[in-house]
Order: structure tokens, then sequence, then C-alpha cells
């Protein structure tokens, strides 16, 4: 990946299909629904799902489902995403949705559900019943977190098998979620996926991009979470695509994330070294950590083409050219599950 010096640019690079994913929407028939398109992440996998399918040849509608409080329909139109606003949790809007063989289910909520927790479990927990009974004839990927895991100790983190040990109430209420597809998907024999993922990061936001405004800002950094997994937005894009070929009844659940165990320190002192400041630490690691083993979702779904090294150095860049953040801290550091 060259140096990338706009958003522009950015947001090329984070909707480049892999030669995998073109092949994957090139087997694949029908329609691809969005839904929670306009969130960080939205965006650029419905761009590159518009890319990969023009790239194969292959004629379908790639519709991106929201509310779009915050616009970006103009643009992903303009790229060739058709847009749909709507509220979720209103069944009467979802019902006239049209049909779509292919869905990648990305709503939810994180942030302020400390305070509203009721939402949070509306939009986490009982959206994906009225979803699932909606595309009942559909093949979906959902999106969920690695933070219905429990804490593990760096050199492996938490696989797929491991038992569940959710945090606080947004935990909760993605085990909720999942629990939710996996049912309708038994009940109903729809074949899902549930993509666990942890953490994504693009050069405006992610655990890099806290990490770097706070050395840039002079900033102390907390090491009681001192360790975490990061994976290239672009890269997390192509595994959720790729991921419409694993569809399973009961769900096929995968870990979505880098293949390394990060230290925080490290990742600290390197950014510091980058960015041309010092950085400075409070506190200590703690035995564990929220971690995830990728080894899975690396070997079925391809691996990174950006590695945390080179992902480090280029926000490293971005944030030393003042270019722009989303400022949506990720709060990874929160150990007690509240956001």
């Amino acid at each position: 990946m060259n140096r990338i010096e706009t958003e522009v640019q950015l947001e090329d690079c984070l909707s480049e299909p892999t030669p995998e994913v073109i092949e994957t929407l090139g087997r694949l028939p029908g329609d691809l629904m969005l839904l929670g398109v306009a969130g960080k992440m939205g965006p650029s996998l419905a761009r590159m799902a518009r890319r990969a399918s023009d790239a194969a040849g292959v004629r379908r509608r790639v519709i991106g489902v929201a509310r779009f409080t915050e616009g970006g329909q103009e643009t992903l139109e303009a790229h060739g995403v058709e847009t749909i606003r709507c509220d979720l949790l209103n069944e009467d809007d979802v019902a006239r949705l049209p049909e779509a063989p292919n869905v990648i289910f990305m709503a939810g909520r994180k942030f302020g559900s400390t305070g509203d927790e009721p939402l949070t479990w509306a939009m986490n927990a009982y959206l994906p019943a009225v979803v699932a009974r909606k595309y009942r004839q559909s093949r979906i990927v959902a999106f969920s977190t690695g933070n219905v895991y429990g804490f593990s100790p760096p050199g492996g983190g938490s696989r797929e098998s491991d038992a569940l040990q959710p945090i606080g109430e947004y935990a909760m209420s993605c085990l909720g979620r999942e629990r939710m597809f996996a049912y309708f998907s038994r009940a109903l024999k729809i074949p899902m996926a549930i993509v666990r993922l942890n953490y994504a990061c693009e050069l405006r936001y992610g655990v890099l991009v806290d990490l770097a405004q706070r050395i840039e800002r002079g900033e102390m950094i907390d090491l009681a979470m001192g360790h975490f997994n990061v994976i290239w937005q672009g890269d997390a894009n192509a595994m959720t695509l790729r991921a419409l070929e694993h569809v399973s009844t009961p769900p096929w659940v995968v870990n979505v994330t880098g293949p390394e165990t990060l230290s925080v320190r490290d990742v600290g002192r390197r950014l510091a070294e980058l960015l041309g400041k010092p950085v400075r630490f409070a506190g200590g690691e703690a035995p564990e950590a929220l971690l995830s083993n990728a080894s899975i979702g690396l070997a079925q779904l391809g691996p990174p083409r950006v590695t945390a090294a080179e992902l480090t150095e280029r926000v490293a860049d971005w944030v030393a050219r003042g270019g722009r953040s989303l400022d949506k801290p990720t709060h990874f550091e929160s150990r007690d599950g509240k956001f």
C-alpha cells in the first residue's frame, strides 16, 4: 500500500477488492443488501462489493440501508450503491425493504449504551429477530464483536469454540444478537455467518489512531488493557464479503482480526518514534486482555494485505500531517464493559 495522502485515496484503498473477493461475488447470484451501512465500516464495504461485482462482470444491485442521520447517501449513490433511508427498529419500514438473496447485517449500538441500555438491547438483540424473519430466504452475514469473550492472556487469544463471558451490558446485548440469529438460523433454516470483529482500524479511527492522537496531544496512555488485536479495515471488508460463501445452519462463527497480538507499550513507543514525540504511560499491564485468535478466519477467508507494522506507520504519518479524524474513540481500554 502506497502512502495515502487524501481521504479520496483512503476510501479507494479501503474499498479495493482482492482477487478472491471478486471471485466470490462472481460466483454468488443475486443482489446484496447491507443493513446499517452508514456506520464507520459500511460505506467502504458497500463500495468494495460494488467494485468486486463490476470487476466480476455480475449485474447486481448493491443496496445500503440506514437512517443516514449524518448523511452519506449521495457519496454512496455516486459510487453505484443504491440507498434506502429506513429506521430498522420500525417493523413496517423493514417489511417494505426489497428482498435480496445476500444480506450483511451491520446495525448495532455500542457507544452511549451506559445510561440508555434499553435502546442498546433493542438494537443489538431485538432487531436481529426482525431482520431474520424478513430475510428468511436469504443468506446472512451478521457482524458481532470480540467483546462477547472474556479476557485471555497474551499469546493466543480467544477461539470461536471458547466459552463466552461478556463483560457489561453492551457485550451481553451482543451475545443476545448472536443468540437471536442462531435461533432463527435453526428455526427457519437460514444459512448464516457471524463475524466477531476485533478491532478494525483505518487512518481516521481505530485503536492505533487513539494511541497516536494521545501521544500527539501529550496525554498519558493507560496500560491496564496492555494488549490488543487490530486489522486494516480494507482487509476486514474483504473477509466479510468472502464469508458470504461460508454461511451454514447453524451459523458459522468466525473471528476477524489480524494475526498479531500487539503490546500497547511497544506500539506506543513505535508511534512516539514515528511522531517524534515523547510517550508517557500510566500503570502497568493486567495479566489478561480482550484478545481474539484469528487462525480460522485467516485460513478460510484469506490473509491480510496490510500488516500491523505497516498500518502503524501509516497512522503515524496521517496523524502527523493533521489528517482528519472521525472523532470516534474506540475506548478499547475499558475493562468494565461500559461504553
